[in-house]
């Protein structure tokens, strides 16, 4: 073994164990071994002229003269396997560990260690197969079979969606019951599922599902845009899977079919009459789950995930996701924005402009060219406005085009009644320009009717 001659080569040069491991490419117990062993047979460089590495190899190592009659050690490829998803870990790093680890017998050349490993390797399930690096990916989907649940009052079923999420390397399985696969569910339980596991991913790998990706591609895949949010406000990235390869879901639909098998199947003799008591005995499965020791490798998927996924996932942030969805909205001239039938508004000088709603359960926030130009608490007051005193003109005379004065005047050019109808719009709002759409919409009718009669008709009932 040349690797011994310079190994002793570099230590009589002066060299430190960990300057030698770099320079040979072995681990820094291996060279110890070389030079204890080297220590122990008072070898020393430079060697004797007659020492070739043959030989240098037979008297540090004699049991390998036996070679012939006695089998290398079989490494223990369930370990290594477990080893690989560690972060930057290398076959050749786990080759070294395993000749220092086995140096007094006969062990497999690097070559002939990887060709094992690959078999072995190939005799795993698809899933198994995949060496997903800790912390680096949740894979995410629905389950099929639904779970009925019973209205205890009216006695109707609804069928509860299975949500499951698996983490790549550990396969540590999170899953729950929601009534639909609509946005705020999928969202919802990404909230809790990432509470569940105690930190974040670097990627989240969905299917294409309509609540993750609006327009699905191989390359450029359109996120939603809440779903954007969420993954934003965790430190994480949305990489959906690709249509029509069934590799990059792999995991997920292994995670989805242990669920149905070991979640959902035992749950098919249960009658569930809220959602809260089917999770209830959705999350003991879950737990058992999750503890049941693998077939093929080491631990269960709780172990490998202490060992693997915990320690690698980025903390959570300090406040969970809140979930809003986005809404696309046109400024009316009196700047206020139109939400479930209420108005809030905007700096005045956006009036006639587009811009883009983000609505919480609490707030609607407005944006226009990316920046946020308003933030209202949610007012769900139907016909209500929500205006801020910043976002009026300086002096309502001047507005763009319309003015409480120019609307009088065209009001009289009709008649006094018109007139008074106008004027009662004007003062019965707080501001006068929250009455334009009333005026401006006689403005309208009086181009193609006459409005002067019905004006008298509104000021006599009124």
């Amino acid at each position: 073994m040349k690797a011994i001659q310079e190994v002793i080569r570099l230590h009589a040069a002066g060299l430190s164990q960990r300057q030698i491991a770099q320079a040979c490419r072995l681990s820094k117990g291996a060279v110890g071994k070389y030079l204890q062993k080297a220590e122990q047979a008072s070898i020393s460089w430079p060697l004797p002229p007659e020492m070739d590495p043959a030989k240098l190899e037979a008297l540090l190592f004699p049991s390998h003269r036996s070679a012939t009659v006695t089998a290398p050690v079989m490494p223990d490829f369930a370990a290594i396997h477990t080893e690989m998803r560690r972060k930057g870990m290398t076959l050749q790093l786990l080759w070294e560990e395993y000749v220092a680890a086995h140096d007094e017998q006969r062990v497999y050349q690097y070559s002939q260690f990887c060709t094992h490993y690959r078999a072995w390797k190939g005799r795993l399930k698809r899933s198994m197969r995949q060496n997903h690096l800790a912390g680096d990916k949740l894979f995410i989907d629905y389950a099929g079979p639904t779970v009925p649940v019973i209205d205890p009052g009216t006695g109707e079923i609804r069928q509860a969606q299975i949500f499951v999420a698996v983490l790549g390397a550990s396969s540590y399985t999170y899953c729950e019951a929601t009534w639909s696969q609509s946005l705020s569910d999928f969202l919802g339980s990404h909230v809790r599922a990432l509470r569940y596991f105690g930190g974040v991913p670097v990627l989240l790998v969905p299917d294409n599902l309509k609540a993750a990706v609006t327009k699905a591609s191989r390359y450029e895949p359109e996120i939603n845009r809440s779903y954007q949010d969420l993954a934003t406000h965790y430190g994480a990235v949305v990489l959906p899977t690709r249509p029509y390869k069934p590799k990059d879901k792999a995991k997920a639909e292994v995670g989805v079919q242990v669920v149905e098998r070991w979640i959902l199947a035992r749950l098919r003799h249960f009658q569930f009459f809220s959602l809260m008591e089917l999770n209830r005995e959705v999350r003991r499965l879950l737990e058992d789950l999750n503890q049941r020791p693998f077939k093929q490798l080491p631990g269960s998927r709780k172990s490998t995930f202490e060992a693997l996924d915990r320690p690698a996932l980025k903390p959570l942030p300090a406040q969970d996701y809140v979930f809003a969805v986005w809404k696309t909205a046109k400024v009316s001239i009196d700047y206020h924005v139109e939400y479930n039938r209420h108005r809030y508004s905007v700096p005045y000088r956006l009036a006639h402009e587009r811009v883009d709603l983000l609505v919480s359960a609490r707030t609607v926030e407005i944006f226009h060219q990316q920046q946020r130009v308003a933030s209202h608490l949610r007012e769900d007051s139907r016909g209500g406005y929500s205006t801020l005193t910043e976002h009026m003109p300086k002096a309502h005379q001047r507005h763009s085009e319309w003015t409480p004065g120019r609307l009088l005047n065209w009001a009289l050019s009709i008649g006094p009644a018109t007139r008074d109808v106008v004027r009662w719009q004007l003062e019965s709002k707080p501001h006068p320009e929250q009455g334009y759409r009333s005026c401006l919409g006689l403005l309208s009718l009086s181009r193609s009717y006459g409005v002067s009669g019905g004006c008298k008709l509104i000021q006599a009932s009124d």
